[in-house]
């Protein structure tokens, strides 16, 4: 008879669980809107009702019951502190969600499913941005996550408003040409003038999800074509990242080289190979360690079941 575990991988945009048995084999996945109790007006609540309306529509679909099921691991964005753990495990409580399970921030999946150890530094750059380690001790750290009070950059809506920003120096003040002014006033078809730009604005704030994928794809077509002002926005990043995961490799215990694990739509799909080198390089410098820098090729919420089966050895 097997054992039957769920992993659940939410974030801002987006969360997936998958049902997994004993020997890690997923038997079935589904997504559903993003589970940040941050973004949400119900907060707590909100975010309870969507994690166990996936899992229930994950149950169902297999044919189990919630009473078949060992353990549930959740890796969540907007899990930055013990106090939002116990609120949203309490809101999961009354919502009717009975199996054992526990609550995690989720960059440290990243580390699970990418290190062959399960020990190293997990640098996420999606939507938004965080850098957490899982050391040979197993103590926990994550830097980052707060946005512009923890010095976040990378992210999508990071890259964002620094694509509008490289344009409005461009068209505004004159300073450094880009390529991205061309492909942003084509692409929205507004005139190149500060009026022009002024009218994309409202977007922005209204955090319009097609109009910050629009400014994505601005941001990485003047890269690909090695647009000065683009390339420093990446070199920006690359500085930051190193700074990240430098600190984590300075305060925690790490044998050997250290594993790096870069994930996010940021990482693993869009930004380019110099782009990692680069940041490996800055890392190495600051830390003083050897590292091995790699993106993730699997789904994350496989680091769920591989820490949940990890555990049941100790």
């Amino acid at each position: 008879m097997s054992t039957y575990y769920i992993g659940v991988d939410g974030g801002g945009s987006k969360t997936q669980y998958a049902l997994f048995d004993e020997t890690r084999k997923m038997l079935g996945s589904v997504k559903t809107e993003g589970s940040n109790h941050e973004n949400l007006p119900g907060s707590y609540a909100e975010a309870a009702g969507i994690l166990l309306g996936g899992i229930e529509r994950l149950l169902v679909m297999n044919a189990l019951r919630q009473s078949d099921v060992s353990f549930v691991l959740m890796a969540l964005a907007g899990m930055d502190h013990p106090y939002q753990e116990e609120a949203l495990a309490n809101e999961l409580r009354k919502a009717g969600l009975q199996v054992p399970f526990s609550l995690y921030n989720d960059g440290y999946i990243v580390v699970k499913a990418g290190s062959p150890t399960g020990v190293g530094v997990g640098y996420n750059c999606g939507t938004g941005t965080c850098c957490n380690s899982i050391d040979a001790d197993g103590k926990l750290l994550q830097f980052g996550g707060f946005g512009q009070l923890s010095g976040d950059v990378g992210g999508g809506r990071w890259i964002a408003a620094e694509t509008f920003r490289m344009v409005y120096d461009d068209l505004c003040l004159g300073h450094m040409p880009t390529l991205c002014t061309k492909l942003l006033t084509e692409r929205f078809s507004v005139p190149a003038t500060h009026a022009g730009l002024l009218t994309l604005v409202h977007l922005y704030e209204e955090e319009d999800r097609d109009f910050i994928h629009d400014m994505i794809d601005v941001y990485f077509d003047a890269l690909a074509e090695d647009d000065p002002a683009a390339r420093a926005v990446a070199e920006v990043m690359a500085d930051r990242g190193a700074a990240f995961i430098a600190a984590h490799i300075r305060k925690q215990r790490f044998v050997g080289s250290v594993e790096v694990v870069l994930s996010g739509s940021m990482h693993t799909k869009l930004l380019p190979d110099w782009y990692v080198a680069l940041m490996k390089e800055k890392t190495e410098a600051l830390s003083g360690r050897k590292c091995f820098f790699r993106r993730l090729t699997v789904p994350p919420v496989t680091g769920c079941i591989n820490w949940i089966l990890e555990g049941q050895k100790q």
